[in-house]
């Protein structure tokens, strides 16, 4: 065997594990998914493809690409020393999805000078595509608490696998995935986007704001009008060439920080109310912390009730929006 194709072999040690034609198997440890690459790639041949021919519909594993400039220079000079992992796209032959790669991905497509991108090509399954993701992010060490605690909630509620089987691809304890989901539906994933990775800030202060929100505001609505507004002030502050303290999204981290310090909610006495139809006594409502509870007497009202439920819901709506207008 040549150097080179020593060499070749050698570098798909450090790519994914396919395999789209046998089947399922149980999931493996991320090093087992690295070594089996080579049976996935194309007669070991690294390809120049066009940027735009591939497309990234990954589950998200990184909040934001950040500045790609050093990289794209670093290419445009040295050039592009580690293919991405790309595969064909079973909707059209003469595109690609990418597997793993997105900054060097991203870093040509920025650059005037650099038109291909030299990429390995797999044959896999989506099931086989995500778990070389998984492998490949088993083994950085660039992504924040909140990015792979959102990566992990993403695979969980996709169905891809278990806590026990994502925490192992993701090399971190079952206790781990559970608390940062925990975290992740308290804040819910619309908020952990607008706050972003806040490199520096660890699962300790992650799950005291979590905790700190959901006892002071009865729903996110405030709270992520209130991030909203704070990456806002930085983006302006940013435009207008000020220099930032700190990194915007732990700067939006830390507002949040000190809305969760103000007073906590008032609870909601719980306030029942007899419900009468033609003045007889036909069932409650209550009023409680957690929204509105009906309770009807005829066992066959209440089951209409259910049936016809949204039309009802939607015309008392249009009603009240009437009112407040």
């Amino acid at each position: 065997m040549s150097d080179k194709k020593k060499s070749r072999l050698s570098m798909l040690d450090g790519l994914a594990q396919a395999g789209a034609s046998a089947p399922p198997a149980p999931m493996m440890s991320s090093n087992r998914a690295l070594r089996s690459a080579r049976d996935a790639v194309d007669g070991i041949n690294v390809w120049e493809l066009d940027p735009d021919s591939i497309a990234n519909r990954r589950v998200q594993d990184r909040m934001e690409l950040g500045d790609v400039s050093d990289l794209r220079q670093n290419i445009e000079t040295n050039g592009q020393t580690v293919p991405i992992l790309v595969r064909r796209d079973p909707k059209d032959p003469e595109k690609y999805l990418l597997v793993y790669g997105a900054r060097r991905l991203a870093a040509i497509r920025e650059s005037d000078k650099v038109t291909k991108v030299r990429a390995l090509v797999a044959s896999m399954s989506d099931e086989a595509a995500m778990r070389a993701q998984m492998a490949e992010n088993a083994d950085r060490r660039d992504l924040t608490f909140i990015e792979k605690a959102f990566y992990a909630y993403q695979l969980i509620e996709v169905g891809f696998g278990t806590q026990s089987e994502v925490a192992e691809m993701l090399n971190v304890t079952k206790s781990w995935i559970s608390m940062s989901q925990n975290i992740m539906r308290l804040l819910g994933p619309e908020l952990v986007q607008i706050i972003g990775p806040a490199p520096g800030v660890g699962r300790p202060r992650w799950d005291a704001l979590a905790q700190a929100l959901d006892g002071r505001f009865n729903s996110r609505a405030p709270v992520i009008e209130a991030a909203e507004d704070a990456a806002s002030r930085i983006a302006s502050d940013e435009a207008a060439g000020k220099t930032l303290a700190k990194e915007p999204s732990v700067l939006i981290f830390e507002a949040l920080e000190r809305l969760a310090r103000g007073p906590k909610r008032k609870p909601i006495v719980p306030v029942k109310t007899t419900l009468k139809i033609n003045g007889e006594k036909a069932g409650s409502l209550a009023r409680t912390a957690k929204g509105v509870a009906i309770d009807l007497d005829d066992p066959r009202f209440a089951n209409w009730m259910q049936n016809h439920a949204e039309p009802i819901l939607e015309e008392l709506y249009a009603r009240w929006r009437e009112d407040i207008e």
